[in-house]
């Protein structure tokens, strides 16, 4: 049985290196198999993991397209990109990546999005953790790749446009009826503003449970600017810190 945790939050708010800095604490954690999934089009999941993606569900659907003489005969054009999807999974340290990239062409985003959700689907069974990396913003989950997950966590800075962008993916998930166990508003690059965070979560009546916050890290910019991985970062880090109080919770 897999538990899914599904990442979403506005661009900028630092939700990819939240995504990486879980999936470090989960492999060190060493409770089972993970998957993490890049399911937003401007990848870069890769990088804060430290490893090179391979074909992408977006390239390997522009191939197929363009080339559909390479499906082997008798066997099905969903059952041949199945295939290749599950060949673009990439082998990390104590992980699994699979990245959803960017398909090219009017009209083709929805059956990406099909394939992806109900390759997830089948791949869910063969890990303990599924960490969903979700399109910065909302229309992904507008598409609906993500109909269910154990966790959803929403991040946001402290600034009111990310906290209105916070409330407007809570709302569109419960327009959706997508599924979710818990659902948390956790605030990254917390800059001591506590008080005011609260004030002004209670007066956006979030319908989030704000779990906790992940501080400003200056070693988080020198991975960036070093072009080094999340991963890399020392456990002793604030960000780390943080997050290890707040694992507990989200799982």
């Amino acid at each position: 049985m897999s538990y899914t945790i599904a990442i979403a939050g506005k661009g900028g708010t630092g939700k990819t290196t939240f995504t990486a800095l879980l999936v470090k604490l989960l492999k060190e954690k060493k409770h089972g198999s993970i998957l993490a999934v890049d399911a937003d089009p401007n990848s870069n999941l890769d990088e804060a993991l430290g490893i090179k993606a391979g074909n992408t569900v977006g390239g390997i659907i522009n191939e197929i397209a363009a080339h559909p003489d390479k499906i082997p005969a008798g066997m099905s054009k969903d059952r041949f990109i199945e295939y290749e999807v599950q060949s673009a999974v990439i082998e990390g340290d104590g992980f699994d990546l699979l990245t959803m990239g960017r398909p090219e062409g009017p009209g083709c985003y929805c059956y990406v999005n099909n394939v992806l959700r109900n390759i997830v689907e089948k791949l869910m069974q063969e890990y303990s953790y599924i960490i969903i990396d979700n399109e910065a913003g909302f229309e992904h989950l507008a598409r609906r790749t993500s109909r269910s997950a154990d966790t959803l966590v929403v991040i946001s800075d402290a600034a009111p446009a990310g906290l209105k962008a916070a409330n407007r993916i809570n709302e569109l998930v419960n327009e959706l009826q997508i599924k979710n166990k818990k659902r948390f508003l956790i605030i990254n690059r917390y800059d001591n503003s506590l008080k005011t965070v609260e004030q002004k979560i209670e007066s956006l009546k979030l319908d989030l449970d704000y779990i906790g916050n992940i501080p400003d890290d200056e070693n988080l910019m020198q991975a960036s600017l070093n072009g080094s991985s999340v991963i890399s970062i020392k456990n002793d880090a604030p960000s780390i810190a943080a997050l290890k109080k707040l694992i507990d919770k989200i799982l």
